[in-house]
This record gives structure tokens, C-alpha cells and sequence, in this order.
């Protein structure tokens, strides 16, 4: 079975129950296959990016597997505005966040609700000079767990998120990610819009942000924030010490 996600974002927990955690968000427009599934909820895998979880059987649109197919197929067109909306023949207008897909509203057999879209679209492969542009677009949004949109979005969340929004797949959180790129052995190596990895006493990668010029980084710690970055880690200088301890930097374009 395959579905699509019909809404402006649903959450993606770890366990069947709306008490489980948020491990991630479905965007709308997202496309996925269900794994398994029983009377209330689905497990699911991400077409995009193979990310697995649960989502309420209330919260998405079947679809087929040809549908499935094509959509994977597809362009990616994605909602490049902060807000937009969808509309339909019958005067609904739902809010789609930034990063939403658009690819299905061009198949009838899909787009049931005949929805349409007239805002700013984006796909294809940007500039990596673009890139710090759109992560200023999620500039101050709040952290939170498992979030993928400007009204809540986690460390790695963030990264995928502008990378995608220029047209290059990231994988979801910041210990995969630093599976991907190039390593580089220096901070004087690096470009902005490399990404810089930061782990924890046991070694493990738990955070990741972008490199911006002169030694700066945009990453989500609280809110999507600016702060110093220099050969230990991240130095935050409103409370004068290092947050974050830094394990390596990849260059992914």
C-alpha cells in the first residue's frame, strides 16, 4: 500500500499512540509506502529520504503503486514561500509550510480535491550560494524535537530542509548525514553551506549546522540561530561559553 500526505504537515512518531515521540513531520505532498498497518495507524517509509514511523490513518490519502512510481519519478517542486496556501474549487484554503510538495497537484487521479496552487515554486538544482539565502528564511523558527517547518524544526530537520529546497537530498537526522560528503580536515577548508558536525562524550553525532562566512554558523539550538564557530565548536557569545564540541565538517556540494 502507498499514501500521500493531504495535509499542511502530520507527525511522524516513533511508536503507534499520539503519546509516542515525534521523530519527524510528513510534509504536505510527501509520498510514502506503508509497511505495515493496523485499525488507527500506519508504519511508513518516506520515499524521499526512507525515513520510517507512524502516522494516524486519519492524516493521509491512498494512493497507488503507479501513482507511487511516478510521483518518485517526478521533479520535485516545492512551496518556496515562508506561508502559502492551497485552493480548492469550493473555497478551501489550507496553509502549506515552506518545503511542501507540489508534484501531485498535477494528476487528477491524485489531486481529488482539485487543489491548485499559485504561489512561488522552486525545483532543481540551486547555486550552493543559495544556500545560506534559504537558511535565512528559517531564521529565529523555534526548535522543536522532529520538526521540519519554520514553526518548529530540529538541527538536522533545518539542514535537510534548505538542502532540499536547493535541489540536494540530505538524509533525516545529523548522525546520517555525517555519512555523506567529503570530510574536511580544517575550518579554513571550508565554504558556506558545508555543514558542520558536532558530537557528544560518547562520540556520537547529535548536532549539525551550516557554515556561513567568517567563521559564523546558522544552526537550530532553541531557535534557528547565528553564532560563532571556531576549532573547539560552536561559542555562543550571549552566555560566553561552548554549546556544542566539534566532531568534523562535510562539504556535500
Amino acid at each position: 500500500m502507498f499514501g500521500i500526505c493531504n495535509l499542511a504537515n502530520i507527525p511522524l512518531r516513533f511508536e503507534p499512540s499520539d503519546k509516542s515521540e515525534l521523530v519527524s513531520q510528513v510534509l504536505f505532498g510527501e509520498h510514502f509506502v506503508i509497511l505495515e498497518q493496523n485499525p488507527k495507524w500506519s508504519k511508513i517509509k518516506l520515499a524521499y529520504d526512507d525515513y520510517e514511523g507512524w502516522i494516524d490513518n486519519k492524516q493521509f490519502q491512498l494512493i497507488t503503486e503507479e501513482q507511487y512510481e511516478q510521483l518518485s519519478k517526478d521533479n520535485i517542486i516545492l512551496n518556496a514561500d515562508l506561508i502559502e496556501y492551497v485552493t480548492s474549487p469550493n473555497n478551501l484554503l489550507m496553509p502549506i509550510p515552506l518545503g511542501a510538495s507540489l508534484s501531485f497537484l498535477n494528476y487528477d487521479t491524485i489531486n481529488k480535491e482539485e487543489l491548485s496552487f499559485e504561489g512561488i515554486k522552486t525545483s532543481g538544482i540551486k547555486s550552493k550560494s543559495n544556500i545560506i539565502d534559504t537558511a535565512f528564511m528559517y531564521l529565529n523558527a523555534p526548535y522543536l524535537w522532529g520538526g521540519k517547518t519554520p514553526f518548529g524544526i530540529d538541527c538536522s530537520g533545518f539542514t535537510q530542509m534548505v538542502y532540499k529546497l536547493n535541489g540536494y537530498k540530505l538524509l533525516r537526522d545529523a548522525s546520517q548525514q555525517a555519512t555523506q560528503g567529503e570530510a574536511l580536515s580544517f575550518i579554513e577548508e571550508s565554504e558556506p553551506g558545508d555543514l558542520a558536525f558536532f558530537d557528544n562524550e560518547e562520540g556520537n553525532i547529535i548536532h549539525v549546522g551550516i557554515i556561513m562566512e567568517n567563521n559564523y554558523i546558522i544552526h537550530a539550538s532553541g531557535k534557528v540561530r547565528i553564532d560563532r564557530l571556531d576549532h573547539l565548536g560552536i561559542y555562543n557569545a550571549e552566555t560566553n561559553r561552548h554549546t556544542h564540541k566539534l566532531r568534523v565538517i562535510k562539504k556535500i556540494i
